[in-house]
C-alpha cells in the first residue's frame, strides 16, 4: 500500500467517484488515498486458499464471501479498505453492489510493508464496525495464524496457531500440521490449518 503524493485531499463522495474511474484500487483513510500494490504469489495462495474453503462451508446459509477487489465501508465518510478476505451475514450487505458495511469476519494476509499497519491502525479501523466477531491475521511466509474475537464483554482477544520448532507452547513436525485445528467462531468453520498453505512456495533462503 503507498500513499499518492502530491494529491489533494477527497472528500469520501468525491473519492468514490473519483476510484471508479482508476485502473487500479485505491484505500482511503482522512482524505488521503493509498494505492493497492502486488502481492506476492504466496500471499495470493492463502487468500484464496481461506477464500474458497469459506465458499464451500457457507454455501446456502446467507453469506457472502468476498475477496480483496471488494470495498468495505467503515462508515460513509470512511475510512475505506480492502481486506484480503471477508465474510458478511448482514441482509444490508447482500444486495449491496458496490461496498460491504457489515462483515461478521475479515481477514489480512500480511506482508512486509503492511503488517504493522494490519495490526495497528487498520485493526482499529476494523473495530468500529459493530457487526465483526472475528480479525483473522495470516502469515505467508510461514505457517502462523492469529485470531483476535470479541468475547461477551466486547473485549479482544488473541488467540494463536504456530507452527515453530522454537516455541515451546506448540510442537510438532511437518507431518502433523493438519492436525492443528483453527476454529473460526464467527462462521462456525474448523478446518486443518494445513488447508491455508496448500500450493504455497515457503522461502528457504534463509535457513
Amino acid at each position: 500500500m503507498i500513499a499518492s503524493t502530491n494529491f489533494i485531499p477527497m472528500s469520501p463522495q468525491e473519492y468514490l467517484s473519483w476510484e471508479e474511474q482508476q485502473p487500479i484500487k485505491y484505500e482511503y483513510v482522512n482524505g488521503e488515498v493509498f494505492a493497492m500494490t502486488g502481492r506476492t504469489l504466496p500471499h495470493n495462495s492463502v487468500a484464496l486458499n481461506l477464500a474458497s474453503a469459506l465458499k464451500n462451508h457457507l454455501r446456502g446459509k446467507g453469506c457472502k464471501v468476498f475477496m480483496a477487489d471488494a470495498k468495505l465501508g467503515i462508515s460513509k465518510k470512511g475510512p475505506y479498505h480492502y481486506p484480503d478476505v471477508m465474510v458478511t451475514c448482514d441482509e444490508r450487505d447482500l444486495t449491496s453492489r458496490k461496498i460491504v458495511q457489515f462483515p461478521c469476519l475479515i481477514v489480512e494476509v500480511l506482508s512486509p510493508g503492511t503488517e504493522a499497519y494490519d495490526r495497528g491502525t487498520k485493526f482499529r479501523h476494523y473495530r468500529r464496525l459493530k457487526t465483526l466477531k472475528e480479525y483473522v491475521l495470516i502469515d505467508a511466509e510461514k505457517i502462523c495464524l492469529e485470531c483476535y474475537r470479541i468475547n461477551e464483554r466486547g473485549k479482544w482477544e488473541l488467540t494463536s496457531y504456530l507452527i515453530d520448532e522454537t516455541d515451546e507452547t506448540i510442537k510438532v513436525t511437518n507431518t502433523e500440521v493438519d492436525e492443528i485445528e483453527v476454529c473460526l467462531t464467527s462462521v462456525d468453520f474448523n478446518f486443518p490449518i494445513s488447508l491455508l498453505y496448500e500450493d504455497v512456495v515457503f522461502d528457504t533462503s534463509q535457513e
